[in-house]
């Protein structure tokens, strides 16, 4: 596999505390096994975390951002186009930049061996995808939307529809992961993922918007997702010790 070098030298703004889940959320029962016991010693960022090798176009498949073509036929489920921009706490575009996502299908079923959900898997849908942003820091997708799923949390608990996301920003080392949640979605208000985001106006941050301009007539619906990948208005993202 070949690698490129990023040109580019982050600098560093701190987040807003309030803006990403805690290591600790008693609610999510996972983070009580796996959160931090002792304080965190904060490193400070050398030329490793912010310059670094990064995916380039000539490492992407012409049909990685298109999770409705990958198998020999369409994958059952609502077909949706996902995009935005990302970008640093300035608004300046993050160029050039890996994007992975992955889902569940469209009945809420991972292809994983760990899922046991029993609804059916979709031989024509695997639920990952990548892709490459442009000079803008545009990102497109083309997939299904994913359907809830109980996880066994709590009783009764189910996840809101989401999309996983991984971002590379600058280099591989700067990687950071959040989701994407869908407007209006009922199941907001019982699920303590996204109700870790302790900040409202941070969790809004985490739901796509529908997007009319880019819809496309009689073939897919679109949701806008844009991405800020720290600073005051960063996107929540996955808080996981190091």
């Amino acid at each position: 596999m070949a690698w490129q070098r990023s040109s580019r030298v982050a600098g560093y703004r701190r987040d807003d505390a309030e803006a990403h889940p805690p290591y600790l959320h008693p609610d999510y029962k996972g983070t009580r096994l796996r959160a931090p016991e002792r304080p965190l010693t904060i490193l400070p960022h050398t030329l490793s975390e912010i310059t670094g090798p990064v995916y380039g176009p000539g490492q992407m498949g012409p049909l990685d951002h298109d999770l409705t073509r990958q198998h020999g036929g369409e994958p059952l489920g609502e077909r949706i186009i996902v995009h935005g921009r990302v970008t640093d706490d300035d608004g300046r575009p993050v160029r050039n930049s890996l994007i992975e996502i992955w889902q569940a299908n469209a009945a809420g079923r991972y292809v994983h061996q760990g899922d046991r959900h029993p609804a059916p898997l979709d031989p024509n849908f695997s639920g990952a995808g990548r892709c490459i942003t442009d000079e803008e820091g545009h990102y497109r997708f083309v997939t299904v939307k994913p359907g809830a799923y109980p996880w066994g949390n709590h009783p009764n608990a189910w996840r809101p529809a989401h999309i996983h996301f991984s971002l590379f920003g600058p280099a591989f080392a700067t990687r950071l992961v959040t989701q994407m949640y869908f407007p209006g979605d009922p199941l907001f208000g019982q699920d303590p993922i996204f109700q870790s985001v302790r900040d409202p106006q941070a969790r809004e941050r985490l739901i796509s918007s529908f997007d009319l301009d880019a819809t496309e007539p009689e073939w897919a619906l679109a949701y806008r997702f844009d991405i800020v990948l720290r600073g005051r208005e960063a996107t929540p993202m996955k808080r996981t010790p190091k």
